[in-house]
């Protein structure tokens, strides 16, 4: 079975990339369906369009207030027959019309190790409080901003001669390593949900 993605962007679409590669090189047995985004000059459009794939700009203010975009933008994804929603540099939160229309079908890539800095600037936040390791986390998501349970976490330490912008791009890359290896984790359906814990075989 070929799984269905859809893909949630705002921006220049690098992890949407990873996705496109991993799928290209059948490191993941799924096919991208759509990729949306809520920015009509995001450069990740440009990567759906090199690569086929449909996609579809919707900007929130054409709809009258939150609930009737997330019911506009589920109802896009459905009628593609979407799995599983991957948000991937997608800049809003997401609310209950949304997220009962995928439950625990949604997932985000975070450039922190969660729960530690949520939010906007996870790596200038994680460089300035001068953790000695960072990281990146993929975790389903829930109406708390990157509070839902995590499946994968990746490790990036912090370097003594470290700028921000060098740790930010390492941690981009170990992003990119580490969203298609969950999105599969998750396709696979080996995992499960108990409590805030998502669990695998050994």
């Amino acid at each position: 079975m070929v799984h269905r993605l859809g893909v949630l962007i705002s921006g220049r679409g690098s992890n949407l990339q990873a996705i496109i590669d991993a799928v290209t090189d059948k490191r993941l047995a799924a096919e991208i369906a759509v990729v949306i985004s809520n920015v009509a000059e995001a450069g990740g459009l440009a990567r759906a369009a090199s690569a086929g794939i449909e996609s579809i700009v919707m900007p929130q203010h054409q709809w009258p207030d939150r609930d009737a975009f997330d019911g506009a933008l589920a109802a896009a994804l459905q009628r593609r027959r979407v799995d599983l929603v991957c948000l991937a540099g997608f800049m809003r939160l997401l609310g209950p019309a949304f997220l009962e229309a995928f439950p625990e079908r949604v997932l985000n890539i975070h450039p922190s190790l969660l729960p530690a800095f949520p939010g906007l600037d996870a790596q200038q936040q994680a460089f300035d409080y001068g953790v000695k390791v960072t990281g990146a986390t993929v975790h389903f998501v829930s109406a708390e901003l990157d509070g839902g349970p995590i499946v994968m976490q990746a490790a990036v330490p912090v370097a003594a001669d470290d700028t921000s912008d060098a740790l930010s791009a390492r941690i981009l890359a170990a992003e990119h390593r580490l969203y298609p290896q969950a999105i599969k984790r998750v396709l696979d359906g080996q995992g499960r949900l108990d409590g805030r814990r998502f669990l695998f075989p050994i």
